[in-house]
């Protein structure tokens, strides 16, 4: 497992719920975080899979994604 973090514009709750699906899909029920009291909107995820599969939900449900370092 490796543990990812993306900066994002998922500014609040209503936000998380529209990536819920995608992300819960593609990392996996309890393998994501958005911290949306970080000003820049860290999402955290602990995959096996492909960062490609994270980026295409979170894109896919309106929202801007950018990895970080």
């Amino acid at each position: 497992m490796e543990t990812l973090k993306f900066k994002t514009n998922i500014k609040c709750g209503g936000c998380v719920a529209q990536v819920t699906p995608g992300l819960n899909e593609s990392a996996g029920t309890g393998n994501w975080e958005v911290d949306i009291n970080n000003p820049e909107k860290i999402l955290t995820v602990t995959v096996d899979g492909n960062e490609d599969n994270i980026i295409s939900a979170v894109k896919g449900a309106g929202f801007a994604i950018e990895k970080v370092n």
